[in-house]
């Protein structure tokens, strides 16, 4: 479940920015990520292949989508963490800039809870798949 091609062709330019920018955050940014990052590109189709970098800072790309409606912020929102997951690999940097990004969109604890639920719903769900395949 990724909705990210319910975006703009801007919004998917930023949001491909913010998602850089938090897994920046981790440190080095490894071949998984760089798969991770393809991979939402891939999702979002056309747009997105025409994909340029910003020059936006973090603050600035988290205060363009503050600015945004309350779907497009929880959208945005559950995308990131979904992505902050793929790898297996725990960062406090991402955890923080995650919590920053939750704060500044004005998400309550209990929809990110709710949040959370689908993303760790997906992510259970991908990995029983994997199993019934290689079984």
């Amino acid at each position: 479940m990724v909705f990210l091609n319910l975006l703009s062709r801007e919004e998917k330019h930023y949001f491909i920015d913010l998602l850089i920018e938090v897994i920046a955050a981790g440190g080095e940014t490894n071949e998984t990520e760089l798969q991770i990052i393809k991979f939402y590109k891939n999702e979002m189709g056309e747009d997105a292949q025409r994909y340029r970098k910003s020059s936006h800072s973090l603050e600035k790309l988290i205060e363009y989508f503050a600015a945004k409606p309350k779907a497009v912020k929880n959208l945005v929102f559950m995308n990131v963490v979904r992505a902050s997951l793929f790898d297996e690999f725990y960062s406090a940097e991402e955890h923080f800039v995650i919590e920053q990004i939750q704060e500044k969109f004005g998400i309550t604890n209990k929809k990110k809870t709710d949040i959370m639920k689908i993303v760790y719903a997906e992510r259970d769900l991908r990995e029983r798949a994997k199993r019934v395949i290689a079984e």
